[in-house]
């Protein structure tokens, strides 16, 4: 598990841990956002006596390849990257380092430790400036609007090469805005979190009026579990005169994992106001570069063959989410 001590990661961990599984974690456990947080996640991984934990820079090429050769893994998932669409526009080189020196290196591992599936995680971001919605695994995804986009997308033609050339089974999972307890601090939830509790203003780009596919992170988990256990296989019906991005002739597939409900920010804000029972200060600011006026996924790929779509309402998730951040921060909510 790459990015073991990351968001999605810790929970991914903590699911496969108390089913049995056996997880060696990596992570480098950098600073784009706290240590500290991932520290804490990483402290709750080790109460499960079945949970290693290597610190390992997915760059470094030496120490993945070392990694590999004594791991005798069974399967990876690959949820380590460099993070934030607006953090690539100032710091280009963390994005080559990570999500492509770096998931090249996962790529070689599991080439040569002969791993029988690797899920790995992509994004959203792909479509870019797609506009037709909701957005599905069989568009044409060529005109991303950010480097972290440009690198995801990268991601997903390296694993189409490595399926094709050495029959490594890979499967891609396109993030729809995830969140929930144990989150990033630099998605927009947690930081309107803060702001509301510190009473300083919320930065809301293009007046509110953008939505986003949110998706609870739960459910995000349930979705990766599923895929894991079923191994990317050859589509027989694929055919090269009229190609389908989603899948191959090789063993690979791609899939959007996002709960079909896009919400407004707006919205989304006011829901996240009445569970922490304060009201927010709000800062109107136009779009910013890298940023598109909204995410929607079609699930239907998914839903078909791993029998899961995620359905968790942004009324019981945020609730989740504020409970937990109220009990981390220690922290008590007001009333609106």
């Amino acid at each position: 598990m790459t990015g073991a001590a990351g968001f999605v990661g810790y929970h991914l961990s903590r699911r496969l841990l108390e089913r049995g599984d056996e997880v060696v974690g990596i992570d480098n456990l950098n600073a784009y956002y706290s240590v500290e947080l991932k520290e804490a996640r990483l402290r709750m991984l080790h109460d499960y006596p079945r949970f290693r934990f290597e610190r390992i820079d997915l760059a470094d090429r030496q120490s993945m390849a070392q990694l590999f050769e004594g791991g005798r893994f069974a399967r990876v998932a690959h949820l380590g990257a460099q993070a934030g669409v607006r953090y690539s526009l100032d710091h280009p080189h963390a994005y080559a380092d990570s999500n492509l020196v770096g998931f090249l290196n996962v790529l070689e591992g599991c080439r040569h430790a002969h791993v029988e599936h690797l899920v790995y995680a992509s994004s959203s971001s792909v479509y870019g400036g797609n506009t037709a919605t909701p957005f599905s695994v069989h568009q044409v995804v060529d005109h991303p609007v950010s480097l972290y986009a440009a690198t995801k997308k990268a991601n997903e033609l390296m694993a189409h090469t490595y399926s094709h050339l050495y029959r490594l089974p890979t499967t891609g999972l396109r993030f729809f805005t995830v969140y929930g307890p144990w989150g990033r601090p630099d998605m927009a939830y947690f930081s309107f979190a803060n702001a509301i509790m510190a009473g300083t203003p919320i930065k809301l780009f293009n007046s509110g009026d953008m939505r986003r596919d949110f998706t609870y992170v739960d459910d995000v988990v349930e979705g990766l579990v599923r895929t894991i256990d079923r191994v990317a296989a050859p589509d027989p019906a694929w055919n090269g005169h009229d190609p389908d991005p989603a899948a191959s002739s090789a063993p690979y597939r791609v899939y959007n994992i996002g709960n079909s409900d896009p919400v407004h920010l707006s919205r989304f804000l006011a829901v996240l106001e009445g569970h922490l029972g304060r009201k927010a200060m709000v800062e109107h600011l136009p779009m910013q570069p890298g940023d598109v006026p909204a995410t929607f996924a079609d699930v239907s790929d998914l839903e078909r063959d791993v029998g899961f779509r995620p359905n968790t309402s942004i009324e019981d998730g945020l609730g989740r989410f504020v409970a937990w951040y109220l009990d981390y921060h220690g922290v008590r909510g007001g009333s609106t």
